[in-house]
């Protein structure tokens, strides 16, 4: 599922729960509560057997479907489905809850980003105590890697964002533009573009976290990493200034449309040409498809650039899991739900919605792979995508306070975005400000 947008108002609620984390955290065991659980699956079978009823917060499109398809195959378990809101909405209905002690539903979708700061405070229920572990190679490793936390498994990867270049192949093709292979070609192609259409931009980008952090994945910086309480945050790293060396050259030289994403305006510009391209995930083709249909037959899809024109390696923008919270009462029930929605039947109704899946088989069946996408001209646009996923480097960590790191974001590095300056003081500051916060919330913070 695409990356949500943030406001600060859920920083507020957060920083009192990030607070509470260190009760949850031990430098010996990586910041689990657990200590990573090992059972069977034999519970989850039997509460599937006897039934129940659970609730489940969900904003994904086929969540209704796929809760419906459930109940019809096991009428015996009543599952409340919930729509909670997106991003900030969701998160902070959730966490009032957590800190409540009560209304927490059963099941939760969590993107990856947020899981640890959730997984850390003791919210998560491990699901290696139900012998989840064992479905590891069913997935892709980096997702696989996204729902670990130290030795706990905090819940089942759902879809995964594999990171690709989507491009206006009319207008690349109207200005004489070669799709670029690498970071430098993608310069020059924003270059050539604007000289020759000063309305027309390369890409557009006002300051995303999401966006930044999957560029750096990219990259190879690896600006975050968590022991317990101790957090180490290097935003000056080798990997970083790689991907800042190129980014630089766009926003310094106004290469990039000052539209943020998800606005409207952004819809507008992806479909009237103003906007040629994007760097995202690999769910994008559904947010294509549903909301800027003036591009229909125009887009297509390739593999992300690269920094020296070889096979592409690179990093997830966005997904999700499905967790079950530590506050359920039917938590074995909750877990063959998530098992069901993941790992089951329930991954066919989230494909034929546009969900671009995490596990492997259907990544690599026939069917998907070579579906041809009318969006992209009849491009068998998952070739690419499939691929993409076999791609990414397994080693990114985020912070155990990632959903508060993004909101402050664009206070940090935003400004070097809306004064067109190079990002490295943006992301100097925005390091400043983890590191004081991360300190001011029991942490012991170290810079690389």
């Amino acid at each position: 599922m695409s990356p949500i947008r943030r406001s600060r108002k859920v920083a507020i609620v957060l920083a009192a729960v990030v607070a509470t984390t260190l009760s949850a955290c031990s430098s010996s065991d990586g910041g689990t509560t657990s200590g990573g659980a090992t059972g069977t699956q034999d519970a989850v079978d039997a509460a599937l057997r006897e039934g129940g009823e659970i609730t489940y917060w969900s904003w994904t499109p086929s969540a209704k479907t796929q809760v419906e398809a459930f109940q019809k195959e096991f009428p015996n378990v009543k599952v409340n489905y919930v729509n909670a809101g997106t991003g900030n909405d969701h998160y902070t209905k959730l966490q009032n809850a957590i800190k409540a002690g009560s209304g927490a539903p059963d099941v939760a979708q969590v993107e990856y980003q947020a899981l640890p700061q959730f997984a850390l405070t003791g919210s998560l229920a491990d699901l290696g105590q139900y012998g989840f572990q064992t479905f590891e190679d069913d997935y892709t490793p980096s997702t696989w890697n996204s729902v670990k936390v130290g030795g706990g498994l905090y819940g089942l990867p759902q879809d995964s964002g594999p990171m690709a270049l989507f491009y206006n192949k009319e207008l690349f093709d109207q200005h004489g533009i070669t799709v670029p292979k690498t970071w430098d070609e993608y310069v020059e192609a924003g270059k050539k573009l604007h000289a020759a259409d000063p309305t027309k931009y390369i890409t557009n980008d006002t300051g995303d976290a999401g966006f930044a952090n999957s560029m750096i994945w990219q990259a190879g910086g690896r600006p975050f990493k968590t022991d317990g309480k101790s957090v180490t945050i290097d935003l000056q790293n080798e990997g970083t200034k790689k991907w800042t060396s190129v980014w630089n050259q766009l926003v310094e030289q106004k290469l990039v449309a000052p539209i943020s994403s998800w606005s409207d305006a952004w819809y507008k510009a992806l479909g009237d040409g103003t906007v040629a391209s994007l760097v995202s995930g690999a769910w994008m083709p559904g947010v294509l498809e549903s909301s800027v249909k003036d591009g229909a037959g125009k887009w297509a899809v390739a593999p992300v650039p690269t920094y020296d024109g070889g096979t592409p390696v690179t990093g997830e923008n966005g997904g999700s899991a499905q967790s079950v919270l530590k506050q359920s009462s039917k938590p074995a029930l909750a877990a063959a739900f998530v098992r069901w929605l993941n790992n089951g039947n329930g991954v066919k109704p989230f494909v034929d919605s546009g969900g671009f899946p995490a596990t492997k088989a259907d990544l690599e069946s026939p069917a998907f792979k070579d579906e041809e996408t009318p969006y992209f001209g009849g491009q068998k646009a998952n070739h690419i995508l499939t691929a993409a996923a076999g791609q990414v480097s397994t080693d990114w960590s985020y912070l155990p306070y990632q959903i508060y790191a993004n909101t402050i974001f664009g206070d940090t590095v935003g400004k070097s975005y809306a004064g067109g300056t190079a990002l490295d003081t943006g992301l100097a500051d925005w390091q400043k400000a983890l590191v004081d916060y991360g300190n001011q919330q029991g942490f012991t913070v170290n810079t690389g």
